[in-house]
């Protein structure tokens, strides 16, 4: 079986720098694709309260922990904090109900998803009267205090952030007492996101990369939006490594040592997907593929662009 990478945190553990992503994984399959992934031989499953599949993801944790494919010590599970449940008083039950769902004792990782926060006790995606989005003025510096709360009452081993740009993270880095151990955002060829990463290493944060490979099943993508595995300097490299694009893009991520979590809910891919440990880019294609960055930012939550605290309106990065 390959041997995964780790990162380690700031907090001095480790964690693996490869998981599964499980975001659109539809109810009915996804717990057919994590016992999948654990028997390949990921280790880490990325989940979240929004994706509405934490309870079909624990029904496969608990059936590769009772078959003894995997201990509990052996796997690294990641889950998120919806934009709903920023008020600090909300924010233990939110994970609560996590841990219910996901039928575990502790997260190994627990992330806020979005720095800002959406109108509380109602729905996930809370809209006012004219259709508009309804916010929250709650301080996600009060949200990460009680995320502090939860590492100290033993619910989560590491806390992090994600979709926060450089402002805020600088912002919270002010005022935490613990301070994240990574920043999960949107990374792949088209948005490589070289000056997050960098700002971050001086933080010692690691970057997780969510939609590694351009997300081509997001919902909202148009016909003729461009394809990141359809890009044809992609598939020459590929051709030459003999490896899929897929493959390719998922190495450029690992060798610039994120962590980095594909989603799929198909088995040869989730299989594919994980043979990216026998092979290395060189320096040349490295070089290659940072030249495709065009800011095509695919998730861009912009149904909430008026929010005081959306992280991809007036600033750099």
């Amino acid at each position: 079986m390959a041997k995964v990478p780790t990162v380690k945190f700031n907090n001095g553990l480790t964690f693996p720098a490869y998981g599964l992503g499980t975001w659109k994984s539809e109810p009915g399959q996804v717990t057919q694709a994590v016992k999948d992934a654990l028997d390949i031989g990921y280790r880490h499953i990325d989940c979240a309260h929004v994706y509405g599949n934490e309870p079909e993801v624990g029904v496969a944790l608990k059936a590769k922990l009772a078959d003894g494919t995997v201990k509990r010590d052996e796997i690294y599970i990641t889950s998120k904090l919806w934009n709903t449940m920023h008020r600090p008083d909300l924010v233990e039950p939110a994970c609560r109900t996590t841990l219910k769902n996901l039928g575990l004792e502790y997260l190994d990782l627990y992330l806020i998803h979005w720095p800002f926060a959406l109108k509380e006790d109602g729905d996930i995606f809370p809209v006012n009267a004219d259709g508009t989005t309804a916010y929250s003025d709650v301080d996600y510096l009060d949200t990460w205090k009680a995320m502090e709360d939860l590492v100290k009452k033993g619910l989560v081993k590491s806390i992090g952030i994600s979709n926060f740009n450089k402002r805020q993270v600088e912002r919270l880095l002010q005022h935490a007492t613990i301070k994240p151990v990574t920043n999960q955002i949107e990374v792949h060829p088209y948005l490589n996101q070289q000056k997050m990463i960098d700002f971050l290493k001086t933080k010692d944060m690691v970057v997780t990369a969510y939609s590694p490979l351009g997300s081509p099943d997001r919902p909202w993508a148009k016909p003729g939006d461009p394809q990141l595995l359809d890009d044809p300097k992609i598939k020459e490299i590929a051709q030459k490594y003999n490896k899929t694009p897929a493959q390719v893009v998922l190495r450029y991520a690992l060798q610039r040592g994120l962590i980095v979590i594909p989603k799929s809910v198909t088995k040869s891919r989730i299989a594919e997907n994980f043979k990216v440990f026998d092979f290395s880019l060189s320096n040349d294609d490295m070089a290659l593929l940072n030249t495709f960055d065009c800011n095509g930012r695919i998730c861009p939550f912009d149904d909430s662009y008026t929010h005081k605290d959306h992280p991809f309106v007036n600033d750099e990065y």
